[in-house]
């Protein structure tokens, strides 16, 4: 999210936490204590859109929600970094290292219980 402004990610944080549509006007409501003028609130929404996060309707008025949840949206940002790594295997190694003894155990659960896990070709277990 280092592309968001910081309202973007103040609207953007509402919408997830909200988990459903929200017009611009209860986002202006929401947002009284900046002083928002209802264009503005469009603006950023607009923005938000544009850039992908954001999905409206066509009904009036608009309504606005989160493409992703924050989740997957948490997700889609550690692929992509891993994506743009020179070694892959590195980062992941560095990963791995970085995380608790807590995290080292969901992370093998997690593993254990994906579907693919193990079953692709060069993978020790692989078969």
């Amino acid at each position: 999210m280092n592309s968001l402004g910081e309202l973007e990610r103040a609207v953007l944080e509402h919408l997830w936490a909200v988990g459903g549509p929200v017009t611009a006007a209860r986002l202006r409501e929401v947002f009284a204590d900046r002083g928002l003028a209802l264009t503005t609130v469009h603006t950023v929404l607009t923005r938000l859109e544009q850039k992908g996060f954001v999905v409206s309707d066509t009904a009036r008025p608009r309504q606005f929600t989160a493409r992703a949840s924050r989740e997957e949206h948490a997700a889609e940002l550690m692929h992509e970094v891993l994506g743009q790594a020179g070694d892959r295997q590195a980062a992941l190694a560095r990963f791995v290292g970085s995380v608790s003894a807590d995290e080292v155990d969901l992370l093998r659960q997690l593993l254990a219980a994906h579907p693919e896990a193990g079953h692709r070709t060069g993978e020790p277990g692989a078969g």
